[in-house]
């Protein structure tokens, strides 16, 4: 059996976009809701928030949602890490918390506004952070943690450093994650854990290369393309930077022995005027 990466936009809305069960199951593994508050159905919402750049366009994928409570949800795949990430992040979901509030409407109105990020390549690099994988952002007192500013939350998972607990009993939170590490173009057979689960057996069933038509994996292919193009085009300029300023630094740096030397050999110069006026002084005394 052949499958597909669940990361890429065609394959990511195949699971979550087009079958609301698996979306809101997603939801409830990522999201600590307090019990009895967790998701039981969800409307999809379409339209987009903010125009990406062209650089950009392939590399996010989102599908959005919200629930019987009014609670709405992003659900984000970022495939290629941005400088801008978390202020685009923060961004969406500012708009979507205020975007239904008319004028006449009061404040009490808004509704909570749930982002849920899953990351193909890391964001925290900090020493303490090296092993953590999963991230949980609210408004809160600084100093005392308890009290928050209920309306926006932001979840970040990331991919690469998520390692699954070796435990026979498999929490589906691991589980989707597996799915979304574990499931791509050189799985041979999907790993027995996971088609135990009834979701996650059906999400790989989706992945599969024959539930897709030709144009779709002609799609799929090009937005491979596409990301590896930009991804390319980003190590390249990263690589030119490092080069044109390894260049002037070693040029700042002859600048600066330059400047050194002379210096230095300005000071002996007058050190030997001095001995050469003290020698004559000697002499005239003989």
């Amino acid at each position: 059996m052949h499958y597909l990466d669940p990361k890429y936009d065609l394959t990511f809305k195949r699971v979550f976009g087009e079958h609301k069960h698996l979306c809101i199951s997603l939801i409830n593994s990522m999201i600590p809701f307090e019990e009895g508050c967790e998701v039981v159905s969800i409307e999809y919402e379409t339209g987009e928030l903010i125009p990406e750049r062209k650089s950009a366009r392939n590399s996010i994928v989102d599908v959005r949602c919200t629930d019987s409570f009014d609670r709405k949800f992003i659900v984000e795949m970022q495939i290629q890490r941005t400088e801008s990430f978390m202020q685009r992040v923060l961004f969406n979901a500012a708009k979507v918390y205020v975007k239904d509030l008319n004028e006449a409407e009061e404040y009490e109105k808004l509704n909570r506004v749930y982002s849920l990020n899953f990351l193909k390549t890391n964001f925290q690099k900090s020493p303490e952070m090296a092993k953590e994988y999963y991230h949980h952002y609210k408004i809160v007192n600084i100093a005392h943690t308890d009290h928050q500013i209920r309306g926006l939350e932001f979840v970040f998972v990331e991919l690469q450093k998520f390692k699954p607990e070796n435990r026979a009993e498999q929490k589906l939170h691991d589980q989707w994650l597996r799915f979304l590490t574990e499931i791509n173009e050189h799985t041979e057979k999907a790993p027995q854990e996971l088609l135990a689960q009834p979701e996650i057996q059906e999400a790989v069933h989706y992945m599969e290369i024959g539930a897709f038509s030709k144009a779709e994996l002609a799609a799929y292919d090009r937005e491979k393309d596409e990301v590896m193009s930009a991804r390319t085009l980003i190590s390249d300029a990263k690589r030119e930077g490092l080069e044109i300023g390894e260049e002037i630094g070693l040029a700042k740096g002859e600048e600066i022995g330059l400047a050194k030397g002379l210096a230095k050999g300005e000071e002996e110069r007058r050190k030997l005027e001095l001995r050469i006026a003290e020698l004559e002084k000697q002499l005239t005394k003989l």
